[in-house]
């Protein structure tokens, strides 16, 4: 993944782009894992944080050729 996003004139990496929209998920996320009570199952929750981000990361990489984004 090699491309750039114009933003008013400003060329940001699309992968800091991603980073930000995984980790709004992440959080969205752990909100509801919170609310369900998932982080009882699990003995490090920061760690489990830190999993789901990579998750979410790799799989928004993944995608992005798919709605449109093409380096």
């Amino acid at each position: 993944m090699t491309g750039e996003i114009s933003i008013d004139g400003v060329f940001v990496p699309t992968l800091l782009l991603l980073g930000i929209l995984a980790m709004l998920l992440t959080m969205a996320l752990a909100r509801l894992f919170n609310a369900f009570g998932l982080y009882r199952f699990v003995a490090y929750r920061a760690l489990v944080d830190l999993c789901l981000f990579i998750l979410l990361l790799g799989l928004l990489a993944w995608a992005t050729p798919s709605i449109g984004f093409h380096p």
